[in-house]
């Protein structure tokens, strides 16, 4: 049944609605306990928190802009019980008083139940609570949601491990990108939801809609530079259990290339320590290289050299000696990645018109390293150099694993890492 559909026993613009939102609003929790405890009939009373339907106020005020596409707009209606309530703030008494009285764990007349709420609010106290009394582990939403969907952060592990104790599937496919739960926890960097489903059986390489495996979405997610070691034992964890590395969705992107795009340098690695392929082109015909240093400039503090070496080391391409000078062009700020690129080339041309796309200001700030380039115009690279790339061509994708096994001083063996130095010779 559709929200619409429903006449709300208190509407907006019912005195009680006005009160209970003014005590939402001021987080005011023990007259909103009162208000839905004591003086809302009946106990699965229909509650309109809000409705945006101009079209039942002819005298409403409407932006232009909204006039020239009214097939666009979606109305939105918010309805609700002091159920759904209770449990979206954790209120366990409350949620204790209401199910006493008969209240039905599973109405949904806004579309998510009162354990959707308690899930996403990480509420497990009323999880357990709600699930004792028939609340149905695996109700959908609206949005085809099963509550385990929803434990999207890590205070709420508990209320997932009580839905699995209750009959839960850890297999259902949900929403629109139908994700499992394991993408959910992959999406939002939850490693211990992740361990947890995957002790119940979860199939590490599910697919989602878009063809993503939970570690393509892990890797595919933005996080904060705190929650990079989180991902980092999530995406671990997920290759214990079997995962691909090398897996594609839909536009052939691998979890590689996701990670790439991020200038994640832990990620790379582990990927290529797994076998990710440090060549594959996506369908627009990127590689991971490719994708690295489009990102460089924009996450300099990611340290994007260390994942231009690590895709070096791992054989992966270099970039065509013509389309160097845009490489210079999109990387000037950011000399290391200029440095450990132009080292993986046994010779490369330099020429005096490379400055012309190199920001006076940025010369400047790295006028060393600058200088160190142009001075090799007109200039052979030295032995050394010629001799790392003949090392390097012989050990072709295994440098990363064979040249710290050669009988060599560790500064050489670095050296024939690609380990920038931050000037050139």
């Amino acid at each position: 049944m559709s929200n619409w559909d429903y006449l709300p026993d208190y509407p907006l613009n019912s005195d009680l609605v006005k009160r209970l939102k003014s005590a939402l609003d001021a987080k005011d929790e023990e007259r909103m306990r009162d208000l839905i405890c004591t003086e809302v009939t009946p106990v699965d009373a229909v509650i309109e928190l809000a409705n945006d339907d101009w079209m039942k106020d002819p005298s409403a005020q409407l932006p232009p802009g909204m006039l020239l596409g009214l097939w666009t707009l979606e109305y939105k209606r918010e309805l609700t019980t002091p159920l759904c309530i209770a449990a979206a703030h954790g209120h366990t008494a409350c949620v204790r008083h209401l199910l006493g009285r008969g209240a039905d764990p599973d109405a949904s007349p806004g579309g998510r139940g009162a354990l959707h709420e308690a899930c996403l609010g990480a509420h497990p106290a009323c999880a357990r609570l709600l699930l004792r009394h028939r609340a149905d582990p695996d109700l959908l939403s609206a949005e085809g949601l099963a509550p385990l969907h929803l434990c999207r952060s890590a205070a709420s592990l508990g209320c997932a491990q009580a839905l699995l104790e209750h009959g839960a599937s850890v297999q259902r496919a949900g929403g629109t990108g139908l994700d499992t739960p394991l993408h959910v926890a992959a999406q939002h960097g939850l490693d211990e939801h992740a361990r947890l489903y995957l002790g119940r059986g979860a199939r590490v390489n599910a697919r989602n809609s878009r063809k993503e495996t939970a570690l393509s979405a892990a890797c595919g997610a933005t996080r904060r530079p705190d929650e990079q070691g989180r991902c980092l034992r999530l995406c671990a964890l997920l290759l214990r259990h079997g995962a691909a590395a090398d897996t594609r969705d839909e536009d052939e992107r691998s979890p590689l290339h996701k990670a790439c795009s991020h200038a994640s340098h832990g990620l790379v690695r582990l990927l290529l320590r797994h076998g990710a392929d440090a060549g594959a082109l996506d369908y627009g015909g990127a590689s991971p290289l490719a994708r690295v240093l489009q990102t460089a400039t924009c996450a300099p503090q990611a340290a994007p050299q260390r994942t231009v070496q690590a895709l070096l080391n791992h054989g992966s391409p270099t970039v065509w000696p013509d389309a160097f000078p845009k490489v210079l062009k999109t990387c000037a700020s950011v000399p290391a990645v200029i440095e450990v690129l132009f080292n993986s080339y046994p010779h490369l041309c330099v020429s005096e018109s490379w400055k012309e796309v190199i920001p006076e200001e940025v010369f400047q700030m790295h006028k060393p390293f600058y200088q160190s380039l142009f001075a090799l115009a007109h200039t052979p690279r030295c032995l050394q150099h010629l001799c790392r790339c003949a090392l390097r061509r012989l050990f072709g994708k295994k440098c990363f694993d064979l040249i710290p096994l050669l009988p060599l001083p560790e500064p050489l063996q670095n050296y024939l890492l690609l380990e920038p130095e931050g000037v050139l010779h």
